[in-house]
């Protein structure tokens, strides 16, 4: 992968500065493509940011500083990147940090990124993530499970949790579609900021929605599936375990125009 810039809090990052996330993993972050310097959904970043700092640390970074701070890594590299915000405290982990631990702001740069092409096949997992509320580091079963998937001869993983229920994927966020309503997997999991968005600009749209408890083998009801994260708003998905989904050409074009409606801003 290729790295425009790191930099910790507007300055270039130092080896002792990235340390403590080298070897540790209490820490958060968000991330983002930038398109001619612009951003869909910022607003939806900041808020991960801000809520995610006061779970962990109990204080959050002035919004004003973070912009900052991603203008002063975009200013390094070209128009089009991957941004990544990660926010963590000089403290480390295994502490307890007090007031004075003021978070600090990592932000990478690297190459665009728009996903894979799809379809995709997934295998599904039983498995709850710690705090799936929240973007943070500690994500080592991510990995595991993609890998376990593809040992399958899988594309990626899907999680189920302890009632069975459809999460959420390694990296992804899962929608549904029934013909008329996108669906939306109902249990714990991370709110994706291009799933916050698509739901936003679907609900402008006038587009029915709603949320349900879905099992793996209540996917058979469904005309179409798909994945979404910060690379795409939609990435077909053409079975789960051994339940096929038809292609949904329709569907996977509905979502894209929601995402399009979404007006980048700059940071």
């Amino acid at each position: 992968m290729t790295f425009f810039t790191v930099e910790r809090d507007g300055q270039p990052a130092a080896a002792g500065h990235l340390a403590s996330l080298a070897f540790a993993g209490y820490a958060h972050f968000t991330a983002m493509q930038v398109r001619g310097g612009l951003v869909r959904g910022l607003d939806l970043h900041l808020q991960r940011l801000r809520d995610a700092s006061l779970a962990l640390y109990g204080q959050a970074l002035p919004e004003d500083h973070i912009r900052a701070c991603l203008r002063a890594a975009l200013r390094q590299g070209p128009a089009e990147v991957s941004l990544t915000a990660t926010v963590y405290s000089p403290a480390g982990e295994f502490t307890v940090a007090g007031p004075d631990a003021t978070p600090a702001l990592l932000v990478r740069t690297s190459a665009p990124a728009d996903g894979p092409a799809g379809p995709l096949r997934l295998a599904s997992f039983q498995h709850e993530r710690v705090l799936p509320e929240l973007k943070h580091v500690g994500e080592v079963a991510k990995t595991w499970y993609l890998r376990a998937a593809a040992a399958r001869g899988y594309d990626d993983a899907v999680f189920r949790d302890r009632h069975g229920r459809l999460t959420e994927g390694s990296i992804w966020n899962l929608a549904f579609w029934d013909g008329r309503c996108v669906v939306w997997p109902r249990g714990s999991m991370l709110a994706g900021t291009t799933m916050q968005i698509v739901r936003r600009q679907l609900q402008r749209l006038g587009v029915p929605q709603r949320e349900q408890d879905l099992t793996p083998a209540d996917v058979a009801a469904f005309t179409g599936a798909v994945v979404m994260n910060s690379w795409t708003p939609a990435i077909a998905v053409h079975g789960i375990d051994t339940i096929a989904v038809p292609p949904a050409p329709p569907f996977l074009a509905l979502l894209r125009q929601a995402w399009k409606a979404e007006p980048p801003t700059a940071p």
